[in-house]
């Protein structure tokens, strides 16, 4: 049974898609946090699952910052799927089907993430939790806010090309983000009032000199612009009071630039401090509507 754990003011955390850049939410979260402000639910992206998943078992900063160091290394994406490059190039003989292409091996980083979480279910976290995916077949976001856990963070970030989509609930899932980077809407359908939004834009690359970069860059256009056309359709709706905290970094951060996760920590804290002010207005201005309409 899940137990309230907040008490005061509370919002709803997103935490978009961004790889190891998602470490900002560590930031956020302890910047919240020392300005008395709860998390009353979280939902998180791709890389952001992740960082969501600890947020909503009630890890402190330190033990984040540790599993991000543990987990978040080359080692995930280091062994080769051989059957993946042979379906690539051979199709037919191979027998390539949707769901058992990728031209990386999960093995290394399922164990990762189990070694974490272990064996720890959705709805049995602290916090209520929602994880989201792309449907392979439709496109569709899929909100995940039931069953394994290390399931659902396996089927948000699933990277298409790198890792095979993984079928859960009657579904082919790829990585999140290809239906919304920052799933704002999420939060909104499950009655959130105030939102604290962490997003990242993706890095355009330097030098396009391979099909693997040349690919990227790709991914990152399709991305970015998927990332401004939702929040400026979020922004229209405005059903809730949405925080949006972009953190800019002033070094160049990479997919596996683990060492510079202190950095990273330290600008998410500090995009979320500029935030505070209005933040504590905001929930003390909905504080007292509620009040007024009880009363």
């Amino acid at each position: 049974m899940r137990q309230t754990p907040v008490q005061g003011p509370a919002v709803t955390l997103v935490i978009g898609s961004g790889s190891v850049k998602c470490a900002a939410a560590i930031g956020v979260v302890k910047a919240l946090t020392d300005g008395g402000i709860g998390i009353d639910r979280v939902v998180g992206c791709s890389g952001g699952a992740l960082f969501a998943a600890g947020v909503a078992l009630g890890f402190d900063a330190d033990r984040m910052t540790d599993i991000t160091l543990r987990t978040w290394t080359r080692k995930m994406t280091s062994k080769r799927n051989n059957m993946g490059f042979l379906r690539l190039l051979a199709p037919r003989l191979f027998g390539f089907r949707p769901d058992n292409f990728g031209l990386r091996d999960d093995g290394p980083m399922l164990a990762a993430f189990r070694d974490v979480f272990g064996q720890q279910r959705i709805e049995d976290t602290p916090i209520p939790l929602h994880i989201t995916a792309t449907d392979f077949l439709n496109g569709e976001l899929v909100d995940i806010s039931r069953g394994d856990l290390v399931d659902a963070i396996r089927a948000s970030v699933s990277l298409p090309l790198a890792f095979q989509p993984v079928k859960l609930g009657g579904r082919l899932l790829i990585d999140g983000y290809l239906a919304d980077p920052l799933p704002i809407s999420v939060a909104m359908k499950n009655g959130s009032r105030v939102i604290v939004a962490v997003g990242f834009e993706s890095p355009y690359q330097e030098n396009i000199r391979s099909a693997g970069r040349f690919a990227a860059q790709l991914s990152a256009i399709l991305a970015n612009n998927l990332l401004k056309s939702r929040l400026a359709f979020q922004s229209a709706a405005h059903h809730s009071e949405v925080i949006l905290i972009l953190p800019q970094f002033k070094q160049r951060v990479r997919l596996f630039d683990t060492d510079k996760v202190p950095h990273i920590i330290e600008e998410g804290e500090q995009a979320a401090l500029q935030q505070l002010p209005y933040l504590h207005a905001l929930l003390d201005a909905n504080r007292k509507c509620l009040e007024s309409v009880a009363a």
